[in-house]
């Protein structure tokens, strides 16, 4: 445990001080800035939709998608693949820490700068309560959603750092990984068979977050995130297990 709080630590203070981290959280900011004033001004003219922001705010739109397949690679870009290119990994592993204690210390970091990024859009919700009536319960669901895709798609970035030497690549395979994931729940409209389209709807995040932002939390989403989540993370720790021998 003392391994992973140390490299939860340094990583963390790292991202603090990193001008690429603070560059994210604007873009990021930016993004759901004009996501939420757009969405404000298209339904100010229905009196009807009243803490529907909120709704359409949590995977309403391409931005949303956009702003998390955005984050979830580039945040842990550099975490294992800067130190692979500039051989400290190597230095790293000969120390009393264990390969999945390396990956889960930086893997925490990553979430935690994460939920820093999510945090200032709570004032979203102020906002619309202030103004109007607002069940904060289906605003809990979404962020718990929110946390659960974020936490996949950053394992996701992980595991791509951890097979590059380089940041770029890393982030390229880490979008491409995410993509693929989207796409794959998508496929439900494609198929006919009903088993398949079960199986598929199972994986469609656009749903996932549909449902969230109405409030319904299905234990079997969650189920998803934490075994994708833990399976990324335990792919990670096995390449670095194998680039430590080499």
């Amino acid at each position: 445990m003392n391994g992973i709080r140390v490299t939860f630590l340094r990583e963390l203070r790292a991202y603090f001080f990193s001008p690429l981290a603070y560059g994210v959280l604007a873009a990021f900011l930016f993004i759901n800035g004009i996501t939420f004033a757009t969405l404000i001004g298209y339904l100010n003219d229905a009196p009807s939709a009243v803490g529907a922001p909120m709704e359409y705010f949590f995977g309403g739109t391409i931005l949303f998608w956009l702003a998390l397949a955005f984050v979830g690679p580039i945040l842990p870009m550099r975490l294992l693949s800067e130190e692979r290119r500039s051989g400290s990994l190597e230095i790293l592993m000969t120390a009393p820490v264990t390969e999945t204690q390396v990956v889960l210390g930086k893997y925490l970091a990553a979430l935690a700068f994460y939920l820093v990024l999510w945090t200032p859009t709570v004032i979203y919700a102020v906002i619309v309560a202030f103004y109007s009536k607002l069940d904060w319960g289906p605003v809990a669901a979404s962020y718990l959603g929110v946390l659960g895709i974020g936490a996949l798609f950053l394992s996701v970035g992980l595991f791509a750092s951890g097979i590059s030497r380089n940041q770029i690549v890393a982030a390229l395979v880490g979008f491409a990984l995410v993509f693929a994931l989207f796409i794959l729940g998508l496929l439900e409209f494609l198929v006919n068979d009903p088993s398949y389209r079960q199986v598929l709807s199972y994986l469609n995040l656009i749903q996932h977050m549909e449902d969230f932002s109405k409030g319904i939390v299905d234990t079997r989403r969650l189920v998803y995130y934490l075994s994708g989540t833990a399976f990324f993370l335990f792919l990670t720790s096995r390449a670095l297990a194998t680039n430590k021998w080499r």
